[in-house]
């Protein structure tokens, strides 16, 4: 294949992953979508396509605590729809589908931090919080008793975060 072919090609897939996302991806998810999970670009490519797609304004990227994340602009979006026929019809078809399935797990790996230490007294602090790419929405520290109360409270913030979200914005500002 013609490599100016496979280089625009290899554009317009990321433009329609950032697309059909609709949200601020990390460069990290962004390679794991696109060379890791789905082989649609090799990794090698698909770095030097978000560098290129960075440069033409295509993309912007945003940085939160120290992470930086990749959007989709206007420009990239007007390119994308003048071009997007030029995919495949079955890879946009894949790629739809894969976003459709996983979009939201992607979404709360992003958002949703967790972790949890041990203090000196022997009690455990859980540090949560949910985070976008312009700021921290909630951030909570728990001190509970048990390492495994730790850990419970610790597996289910991602199912949960959202509801708690609710809760506290319902209970304290509405």
């Amino acid at each position: 294949m013609d490599l100016s072919v496979n280089s625009t090609l290899n554009k317009l897939i990321l433009l329609f992953v950032l697309d059909k996302m609709d949200f601020p991806l990390l460069e990290d998810n962004i390679l794991n979508i696109s060379s890791q999970s789905n082989n649609w670009i090799p990794w090698m490519e698909c770095k030097e396509t978000v560098a290129q797609l960075l440069e033409s304004g295509f993309i912007y990227q945003s940085i939160h605590e120290n992470k930086m994340y990749f959007s989709i602009t206007p420009d990239g979006r007007m390119c994308l729809s003048h071009f997007f026929t030029r995919i495949p019809t079955a890879l946009r078809a894949e790629i739809a589908d894969y976003i459709k399935d996983n979009r939201m797990d992607f979404r709360r790996k992003q958002e949703y931090f967790r972790n949890y230490s041990k203090n000196a007294d022997g009690t455990y602090t859980v540090h949560l919080k949910i985070v976008d790419p312009a700021q921290t929405a909630l951030e909570l520290k728990l001190n509970v008793s048990s390492r495994h109360t730790a850990k419970l409270v610790y597996n289910k913030w991602e199912e949960k975060a959202a509801q708690v979200y609710y809760l506290l914005h319902e209970q304290l500002i509405d």
